[in-house]
């Protein structure tokens, strides 16, 4: 629980409509520069080979390009009338709607599995590159962060300052406390003892599931067939020597991962362990644990998306519950997984939260 009288204040409601317009802006002039035929079009197999599986495998400059040039301006001038306080009524409920609608768009549904992948793989890669391994793996080019991967992190940052700025306007309009959101009366859902409760349950669930994702792929290392035949894994082996010792960190990560979720519930997330040198007793900063797991949170969600529509298209030939389902079936599990995580770290900010610097409320 958060201490008596500690006080929280944030700014980023002065800035949030302005860095959407900004992004909008000029992300609008990079797909007039790929509709006039400029270089480094991210879309499409043509452009992007492994864009294949992907809601935009057809995607090409003269068409695409175009309309990111309109979605763009118009969408910064939507930014700007946010940053503004203008609509009432329906007025405003559709200027939010746009907001929240290109949020979820550039964070969740344009982006496919690669940016999780790459954010996952990096600190692998950069630990293995000094000894070689993997082998024949590069940072750039066709390697972990390809441009078309930068391009989704780019559209994912986009999406972000996007929920930022909606946020933001539906607190101004709505004449709630622009830093923390709370009005007079607070709802009984985002009290800290609600939140307690509920966010226990999310945290079970953001903890499970990628401990599963992660007996697969330790089991696999291990050479046990575990939801899958022991054809597959020797075949596997031989095409790529490396792969299930890329799988193992892989699962090293999420187990890491899961405990570190165990912390939005545990006393050990608010105040730092006794074994930490230079950190014991002191209190964790709430954005400490809040950023990353919201990061995550994203980042899985969008994957997760990905893959369930490379299923739903018929990109997978093994059967959801065939011989080989633990090559699919953990990945379906995933949206379940980010929606869990992103609800663990919204409680654990409403059990954190102090007193607002702003309008003090507690």
């Amino acid at each position: 629980m958060t201490r008596p009288g500690r006080r929280t204040r944030s700014n980023w409601p002065a800035w949030a409509c302005q860095a959407a317009a900004a992004w909008s802006l000029l992300y609008g002039m990079a797909g007039l520069y790929w509709t006039l035929g400029g270089a480094a079009f991210p879309f499409g197999v043509r452009h992007d080979p492994d864009a294949a599986r992907t809601m935009l495998e057809q995607a090409r400059p003269e068409t695409l390009g175009p309309l990111i040039a309109a979605v763009g301006f118009a969408a910064a001038t939507l930014a700007m009338a946010m940053s503004r306080g203008h609509g009432r009524g329906i007025t405003r409920a559709v200027l939010a709607g746009g907001g929240w609608l290109l949020s979820a768009a550039l964070t969740l549904v344009i982006p496919d599995g690669r940016p999780l992948m790459a954010v996952a793989r990096l600190p692998l890669l950069l630990v293995g590159l000094p000894f070689g391994w993997p082998s024949g793996v590069s940072l750039f080019d066709r390697g972990v962060l390809p441009w078309p991967v930068l391009n989704q992190l780019i559209l994912m940052l986009g999406g972000l300052l996007w929920a930022l700025a909606t946020l933001a306007y539906r607190r101004r309009t709505a004449r709630t406390c622009p830093s923390c959101g709370r009005a007079d009366s607070l709802a009984r859902w985002t009290t800290p003892e609600a939140a307690s409760r509920w966010g226990r349950w999310a945290v079970a669930v953001a903890v499970v599931i990628p401990l599963f994702y992660a007996s697969v792929r330790l089991a696999w290392f291990a050479g046990i067939p575990f939801g899958v035949t022991s054809e597959f894994l020797t075949e596997e082996a031989r095409d790529t020597p490396d792969i299930w010792l890329a799988g193992a960190m892989e699962g090293l990560l999420a187990i890491g991962g899961a405990v570190l979720t165990l912390g939005l519930v545990q006393r050990w997330g608010e105040v730092y362990p006794r074994w930490i040198p230079g950190l014991r007793g002191r209190p964790v900063k709430p954005r400490t644990a809040i950023v990353p797991a919201s990061v995550v949170a994203v980042l899985v969600t969008s994957g997760s998306i990905s893959h369930l529509n490379a299923l739903m298209r018929g990109y997978f030939p093994e059967r959801l519950f065939g011989d080989n389902w633990g090559t699919i079936l953990p990945g379906t599990l995933w949206p379940l997984w980010g929606v869990a995580l992103g609800a663990a770290a919204l409680a654990y900010h409403f059990r954190r939260r102090g007193t607002c610097a702003r309008c003090h409320r507690a």
